[in-house]
């Protein structure tokens, strides 16, 4: 038989209780440092944002943009410069609708800050041709019916470009064979250059025929 009295008999929730209870009344007494930028009290605004200026040669252009430093390339384009040809998909970098090059290499232009181009040049769909002056892979593009709604067709166009010029260029890609032989235009190589770019519609064959077409002329 226990030799403990009952008075000091203590329950386990009684000990719980009170443990909490002290943690509680320890918490409310803490004062937070104050963290720059944070929000006060009072309810005062943020220090501000930070911008700077970019400079950007776009389609031969030269442009000089006073923007916030996490706007991004897609942004700069589409509300600071109105060229709306780039169009906003996932902005995640998942879709390749935003798709541009910058210096002759394609990029997902939201997912790189303008800031960081500074002095670039920077190729649109606005750049590549007009409605009465189609650049070849358009012209392709419309001849292959290669687009149904047509809001990821800016990006496919200028990521089809690209993929021609890198092959040319000798850049592999994850199924060239041969890292020595002459690269070729094949489908598969298309396929994987262009698996970055989502066409909802499913217009894929098509632009494939435009795409082998183009290069056809090039050839």
């Amino acid at each position: 038989m226990s030799s403990i009295t009952p008075e000091w008999q203590v329950k386990r929730r009684t000990v719980l209780m009170g443990s909490a209870a002290a943690a509680l009344a320890t918490a409310s007494n803490v004062t937070l440092p104050h963290t720059a930028g944070a929000q006060s009290v009072e309810g005062a605004a943020p220090s501000g944002e930070t911008r700077s200026s970019v400079n950007l040669v776009v389609n031969g252009e030269s442009r000089s943009l006073e923007i916030d430093n996490r706007t991004t390339l897609l942004d700069a384009l589409r509300e600071h410069s109105q060229l709306t040809g780039t169009k906003k998909g996932c902005d995640h970098g998942q879709c390749g609708a935003c798709t541009v090059t910058v210096n002759g290499r394609r990029i997902n232009s939201c997912l790189s800050l303008a800031v960081m181009h500074d002095g670039d040049e920077v190729e649109t769909i606005e750049g590549i041709g007009t409605p009465d002056d189609m650049d070849p892979m358009q012209a392709a593009f419309v001849e292959h019916d290669g687009y149904q709604c047509g809001y990821c067709t800016p990006g496919q166009i200028c990521s089809a470009r690209a993929v021609l010029a890198e092959i040319e260029a000798g850049i592999p890609s994850h199924v060239t064979a041969d890292l020595m032989a002459p690269m070729q235009v094949t489908e598969d190589e298309i396929r994987e250059r262009m698996s970055g770019n989502i066409c909802r519609c499913g217009a894929y064959s098509n632009m494939m025929a435009a795409i082998l077409q183009v290069h056809g002329g090039q050839a």
